[in-house]
């Protein structure tokens, strides 16, 4: 489901050498395409760790503000033949800007998600590489991360059900729903991080695939940890949250848009 809503006054579209940028310029003042680059936060001093997946995600602190800056980088075997090389398919389809702005948009609903600082792309012939940075939810730990430390209460497991139904509710896949992008904030809060190749669709069986890819993620995070930090009970929490319907079917445009 295609959804055109035009963006905010504050986001910035510069052209560039290979490519173009989009930025928030109120949370980003006028970002220049150095921010993309890690030698440059670090040669300031202003990055403060990394976390290694498929590419390192450097967490940036400028002047104050937490920022997760992500390089898109393929898994698997793809990796072996074009490690961080994509198709090119036009502009709004690629994966920088396509996340950008449907992070964008699920902000500006106001559903937890982290809000969006820039994204670039640089073109290569048939190809392109492009980076995003968002902001980084320094009270908030992955779910994977909290069942390493203990057991969830139930309430835990309920709020995720319900976050996981709010989302889903407004029509809105997430393409990698697993226990890494399942975060855990202050008094139950829950949110929602990575929107690579997320897309908004009418509700359907992927809810229930969505599900799924969530189950196995917990049961492969919790296979080496006590019983107790994964239990069907947990499990069927999770499922109670989630059968409590939101009651909205469509993610409704920002007021003013067309």
């Amino acid at each position: 489901m295609k959804v055109h809503w035009p963006l905010g006054s504050e986001v910035r579209r510069r052209v560039i050498t290979g490519g173009a940028m989009l930025y928030d310029a109120s949370r980003a003042g006028n970002l220049s395409t150095a921010a993309f680059d890690p030698a440059y936060w670090r040669s300031r001093g202003e990055i403060e760790g990394e976390a290694r997946g498929r590419g390192t995600a450097y967490f940036l602190q400028p002047q104050g503000r937490h920022w997760v800056l992500r390089h898109y980088c393929r898994g698997g075997l793809a990796a072996r033949v074009a490690r961080d090389h994509y198709l090119w398919s036009g502009e709004s389809a690629s994966r920088p800007f396509a996340e950008w702005q449907l992070t964008y948009h699920l902000h500006r609903a106001g559903l937890p998600v982290p809000a969006p600082i820039a994204a670039r792309y640089q073109q290569q012939g048939f190809s392109y590489r492009g980076d995003i940075i968002t902001e980084r939810l320094t009270e908030a730990l992955s779910l994977s991360e909290c069942l390493r430390v203990g057991a969830l209460s139930l309430l835990n497991w309920i709020a995720i059900g319900r976050c996981v139904r709010r989302f889903h509710d407004l029509g809105v896949c997430h393409a990698d729903l697993n226990a890494h992008n399942v975060l855990l904030g202050r008094e139950d809060e829950v949110f929602l991080v990575d929107f690579d190749r997320g897309t908004l669709r009418k509700p359907g069986l992927w809810c229930d695939a969505n599900l799924v890819r969530l189950r196995r993620s917990l049961e492969k995070v919790t296979y080496a940890l006590p019983p107790d930090r994964f239990t069907e009970a947990d499990w069927h929490g999770l499922l109670d949250g989630y059968r409590e319907s939101t009651g909205s079917r469509t993610l409704q445009p920002p007021a003013g848009a067309a």
